[in-house]
């Protein structure tokens, strides 16, 4: 009952363990950068802000309608008539009645009246009676017809409403929109390149991160396997000391190689806590998350047989900065056409409903009418002082700088890719070399320790030997781990990092 207890508790740690600790791949380091990166992220954001400016410059194309509204209080109404007209209108009658009476009273028509009465006595009466009343109704009828006209006038401006719908459809704007729609459509195309160059920098430093960590464990295991070997010559020699076969000074040197190797081991532990770190920073998990990684165990890291070759044209066709600076060189092109534009003319078609409160089409009147309208705009600069000479001129500096950064930029990647290809070549012949030398140094190792055992080789010569061997292992394993960086690096500068 012990024993399966034993087993069930140790089987439950094995689990919480694997739990706890989280192992890691190569590419699992990979998907974790890109999943969690906050400036991809960034850049993908930009990705889509330049899809929808692309959309947004293509609805100039088409036809736009707007809807304006306006309600408006004024202190005065507008008046078509002064205030003296307004009094002459409405008096119009008195005016009339006035110079009927003063005809009336004339002396040549009382002359006409006399004549009248002589020839017919009953008519001249008729007439008095009915003159006083004829002008009085006529200067009544007068005053009413001035006062309605002057009231017709009437405009009650004070509270004014307007509304309008207006379509306004662009013919020709100087090539303004066609270059707008091709600079959104790079500006789209350059937001892609340079997310795409920032997923190559971030596999880049996700690379170099992970391989540091395995260099440093391995050193680590080199370092803790030195330390053992020094152990144990001390321990050795301590007891070659007590039997008076090697003396105090031989036991001292080897004291100080195994604290030397302390320290050693320290240093690695501290890198490789740093390194780890690094890692987890750019995976996006927690500092101190306790990561192990899968190639940690291996004695000889694997390397391919063959490498990639160096070739221009295609680190031409596929670095993602040659494209970025392509499509800004594209960009700035069009942005002459748009300076240019600024002093060609523009035409466009324009129609709008207008509706007024109040209405103006039938009088003065408080109601909503409306009408129609429509026609060409046409608008032709005529004189600017050269300010658009000016902008182009610039523009087309602008679009010159782009094009010599282009072509600067091509030349430091066929130099880059030349040395990318020196180095990985250097590293080979740097492994080769580091795989002999480890050869010799174990069996220089060997041969030191048949020697001191038989007590033929001094203590001095065997430290030497554990060095170098420490030497020989610790160059071998960064010759391995530079070789896999050269080669990273090779398929940076190509483009073909992915």
């Amino acid at each position: 009952m012990k024993k399966i207890l034993s087993f069930f508790v140790l089987y439950v740690g094995v689990i919480f363990n694997g739990y706890a600790q989280q192992i890691l791949t190569l590419d699992s380091c990979r998907s974790l950068a890109l999943a969690n990166n906050k400036e991809l992220r960034i850049a993908q954001e930009k990705i889509n802000a330049a899809h929808y400016q692309k959309k947004a410059a293509f609805t100039n194309f088409l036809p736009k309608v707007d809807l304006t509204g306006a309600y408006i209080r004024t202190q005065k109404e507008v008046s078509l008539l002064s205030d003296e007209q307004k009094q002459t209108i409405g008096n119009i009658g008195t005016t009339t009645g006035n110079q009927l009476q003063q005809i009336m009273q004339s002396a040549d028509f009382q002359a006409a009246m006399k004549q009248i009465a002589a020839s017919n006595p009953g008519l001249a009466a008729g007439l008095q009676g009915l003159l006083p009343g004829m002008v009085s109704g006529l200067t009544t009828g007068l005053n009413g017809v001035g006062q309605s006209f002057v009231d017709a006038l009437h405009t009650d401006t004070r509270n004014l409403t307007v509304g309008a719908v207006t379509l306004t459809q662009p013919l020709f704007m100087g090539g303004k929109i066609i270059a707008y729609n091709k600079i959104t459509k790079y500006a789209e195309r350059l937001a892609e390149s340079q997310h795409a160059t920032g997923m190559e920098d971030l596999i880049l430093n996700t690379d170099q991160a992970y391989w540091q960590v395995i260099s440093l464990v391995n050193k680590k295991k080199l370092a803790e396997g030195f330390l053992q070997l020094v152990q144990k010559l001390d321990s050795d020699v301590q007891q070659m000391v007590a039997e008076g076969v090697a003396t105090k000074a031989d036991g001292l040197s080897v004291k100080v190689k195994v604290n030397e190797a302390e320290m050693t081991l320290t240093q690695v532990d501290n890198g490789l806590s740093l390194s780890k770190m690094l890692l987890c920073q750019l995976c996006g998990l927690p500092l101190d998350a306790d990561i192990r990684l899968a190639d940690e165990d291996m004695e000889n890291l694997t390397l391919p047989n063959t490498y990639v070759e160096s070739n221009v044209s295609t680190a031409l066709a596929n670095r993602e900065e040659l494209k970025s600076l392509e499509l800004a060189s594209q960009i700035y092109r069009q942005k002459v056409n748009v300076a240019r534009s600024e002093f060609l003319p523009s035409v466009a078609i324009t129609a709008n409903y207008l509706v007024t409160n109040p209405s103006l089409v039938n009088g003065f009147e408080n109601k909503f009418r409306g009408m129609w309208a429509a026609g060409v705009v046409v608008s032709v600069p005529i004189l600017h002082w050269g300010e658009g000479i000016y902008k182009v001129k610039a523009a087309k500096a602008e679009a010159n700088i782009a094009r010599y950064r282009l072509e600067d930029v091509k030349e430091k990647v066929e130099l880059q890719v030349t040395q990318s290809s020196y180095k990985v070549n250097e590293a080979t012949k740097k492994l080769a070399m580091a795989e002999k030398n480890m050869e010799k140094a174990e069996e220089n190792l060997r041969y030191a320790n048949l020697g001191f055992k038989e007590g033929v080789i001094p203590t001095s010569n065997v430290l030497e030997a554990q060095t170098a061997w420490l030497s020989a292992q610790s160059g071998k394993i960064d010759a391995q781990i530079d070789l896999k960086m050269s080669e990273l690096y090779l398929n940076k500068s190509m483009g073909t990092l992915k």
